[in-house]
């Protein structure tokens, strides 16, 4: 096996295995009726059934077949994004019916790697590279102008909200190792949420805007390379209380988008085996 997808019940304490595969898979999502996890694989994005069938079905993305791990659902489960490189040869971020179809261009300004949704469903927030600059931007569904939330203080990447639309957290390296912020959407009110001794990664508030789930890396990793040794963790919105919940091989693809259940209850996760020699 290369990926074990696996969902993990907070108030239970453990994770359940949902679908093994050869391939390499990444980055599950819920869809808003708990019904099958988003993944993707070579470019594609699939659908995997929770109902015990193992059906994995392709999604139609269109021209997009470059997709990479940066994909979502929106608030109202009725569209997709996701980030593709097939028509410009960078990442630029796309929406489409949750069904399938043609995509619809969101970011002029490339490359743009989606991240998330803001709660009422006007907004996407992003981690987007100007003059080699890795910054938080927002816009609207609707395309237009992006808005800049970070100003080239560190490498800035990873941007989610927090349930009630408050807050935008992300991850940067501004203080040196990669650690957990949050600011505001309307970009006030900046703070460090994480000061340890991991590099901190992809932070996802839970549904019922209680906890943050991130992914650790030892201090000497750069970047968020796959296949290493890491550690999920959960923490209050504030940061306190970190605890880490289990560690596991895996890295990039294992939590890279919004995963957690419609309920709050549990998230989904990527744990990955050694590839063979």
């Amino acid at each position: 096996m290369r990926s074990s997808v696996e969902i993990y019940n907070v108030r239970r304490g453990e994770s359940r295995v949902v679908w093994q595969t050869e391939a390499l898979v990444e980055a599950p999502n819920f869809s808003r009726d708990g019904a099958y996890l988003l993944i993707n694989g070579d470019g594609l994005l699939y659908r995997l059934r929770l109902d015990g069938s193992d059906l994995v079905e392709r999604v139609d993305t269109g021209f997009a077949v470059h997709c990479n791990n940066d994909h979502g659902i929106s608030p109202d489960g009725e569209e997709i994004v996701i980030s593709d490189k097939t028509e410009f040869g960078k990442s630029a971020i796309y929406i489409l019916p949750i069904e399938g179809g043609k995509p619809r261009l969101i970011t002029k300004n490339l490359p743009s790697y989606w991240h998330g949704w803001s709660p009422d469903g006007r907004e996407l927030a992003y981690c987007g590279i100007r003059n080699d600059l890795f910054d938080i931007y927002t816009i609207s569904v609707d395309g237009g102008e992006e808005k800049r939330l970070t100003h080239g203080e560190g490498r800035n990447d990873g941007p989610d909200w927090s349930a009630d639309g408050q807050w935008i957290y992300f991850n940067s390296s501004r203080t040196g190792l990669m650690q957990i912020w949050r600011i505001h959407p309307d970009g006030t009110g900046l703070e460090q949420v994480t000061s340890d001794n991991y590099g901190n990664w992809f932070a996802h508030p839970s549904p019922n805007n209680d906890k943050v789930l991130i992914l650790s890396y030892d201090p000497d990793v750069f970047d968020h390379p796959r296949d290493l040794n890491v550690r999920l963790r959960m923490m209050d919105m504030d940061g306190g209380n970190l605890t880490e919940l289990f560690e596991l091989f895996g890295g990039q693809g294992t939590i890279n988008v919004p995963n957690w259940s419609p309920d709050g209850e549990e998230f989904a996760f990527v744990r990955y085996f050694p590839v063979k020699s």
